[in-house]
């Protein structure tokens, strides 16, 4: 299990999808956004300001970005890079733990 120390952590929950999908914003010891979150199941549309680096931790997704006509597959361990200014498509089968670094 990777530890994090060293973080300036924000308090306050993002909460999207009426609590189906929640986070937590913290900067890292290098002074990097990043967050750590749940996402329950379902089917969900986010749009990105920074690039991101999304890596899920454990459950199972499929993604399908902007721009894009097919789905992928992502379960733990495995990690996808979403474009700035952009949006993917993400379908929850099962509970989801997932990192997100976003990216300058």
């Amino acid at each position: 299990m990777e530890i994090l120390t060293s973080v300036d952590l924000v308090k306050k929950a993002n909460i999207y999808f009426d609590g189906n999908v929640t986070s937590r914003t913290f900067t890292d010891a290098d002074g990097s956004k990043k967050s750590l979150g749940i996402m329950m199941p379902g089917e969900y549309n986010f749009g990105t300001n920074e690039a991101e680096l999304m890596e899920i931790l454990a459950g199972e997704v499929e993604v399908k970005l902007a721009g894009e006509d097919t789905w992928s597959i992502y379960t733990e361990n495995t990690s996808f890079d979403v474009k700035a200014n952009s949006s993917f498509d993400i379908k929850v089968k099962v509970i989801t733990d997932y990192f997100c670094s976003y990216i300058k």
